[in-house]
């Protein structure tokens, strides 16, 4: 069976790979991808963090080498996660076979993101294994997709190519933010919400949905009470906040709620703007959170969709 699942995902591999380019789309990497389940299927499922530091992680491609950087992925955390998570790492493989129609169809995205915002580079897309977290990151350097990750958090979307999609797209949004390449511990909710919430609009607008789709259906009612509360809260620091980067919460209190509230911030500011190519720049290039919300017209409960 092993070797059945090796020899399929090897030879989705080689089709991605032999793929004619995309003209107006990022180079998707999977390299590292193939580099670790050959190490981890000699392994026997079980490589020690010595050769996953030495052959996988120290060997990378220039786009692992900033997510491990950036995340803290080490040879260690990585054989930990396997001890304690080993399906994680088994069934992830699954999602390699996505990978051609997700190349296809990000091609297509991202050429609607440079008509909106011609400004727009096409920084590569590296797929690689982590250590179980994030899902995903970016900076100016390129998107960083942690595969075993986003394979698993079947939350956000049941479909899997479409997980992929919607989720790189919103990453692909955070390559282009100048405020998503600064980590500041002193971000307020407003601004992180801005920024998230930007994200997830600009990559609905050229995808055709948000990564945290979940979020809608969750808040389905609740607009009104959610968004009085997040403006009560809008000063506070997002870190440790109830509203961002706070895991996945409960059915009734999912966490991200604050992607979903920027997002409706960021489609109200894009609605009432006469001139969209200028609003896709100003939701990209968000300086002055409070003056964008000012400038929205977005009020709690308002209806958007």
């Amino acid at each position: 069976m092993r070797a059945t699942l090796l020899l399929l995902t090897t030879t989705s591999l080689l089709l991605l790979t032999a793929a004619a380019p995309v003209r107006h789309g990022p180079e998707i990497r999977v390299g590292d991808v193939e580099r670790f389940y050959e190490i981890y299927d000699k392994a026997g499922g079980k490589p020690s963090a010595e050769v996953l530091q030495r052959d996988y992680l120290d060997q990378g491609s220039p786009g692992l080498l900033e997510f491990a950087r950036m995340r803290r992925i080490t040879g260690e955390r990585i054989a930990t996660m396997i001890a304690e998570r080993p399906a994680l790492y088994t069934e992830a493989k699954r999602c390699v076979d996505v990978l051609p129609s997700v190349e296809a169809r990000l091609g297509t995205a991202l050429a609607k993101l440079s008509e909106y915002y011609p400004p727009t580079r096409f920084p590569p897309v590296t797929l690689a294994i982590g250590r179980g977290k994030p899902v995903g990151t970016a900076n100016a350097s390129g998107v960083m997709i942690g595969l075993e990750s986003l394979c698993a958090v079947d939350f956000l979307n049941p479909n899997l190519e479409d997980r992929f999609v919607y989720v790189i797209a919103h990453e692909y949004a955070h390559a282009l933010q100048p405020a998503a390449q600064v980590e500041d511990a002193n971000t307020t909710v407003l601004k992180a919400a801005l920024i998230e919430g930007g994200a997830e609009f600009v990559g609905e607008l050229i995808s055709g949905s948000v990564g945290y789709s979940h979020l809608r259906g969750a808040t389905r009612g609740k607009e009104l009470a959610l968004e009085t509360a997040f403006v009560a809260d809008q000063d506070q620091k997002a870190e440790g906040s109830a509203w961002l980067y706070n895991g996945v919460g409960t059915p009734e209190r999912p966490g991200d709620l604050g992607y979903w509230v920027g997002y409706r911030i960021a489609k109200a500011y894009y609605r009432q703007a006469k001139d969209k190519r200028a609003a896709v720049r100003e939701i990209i290039e968000l300086d002055d959170a409070k003056a964008f919300l000012a400038k929205s017209g977005w009020t709690p409960g308002m209806q958007l969709d």
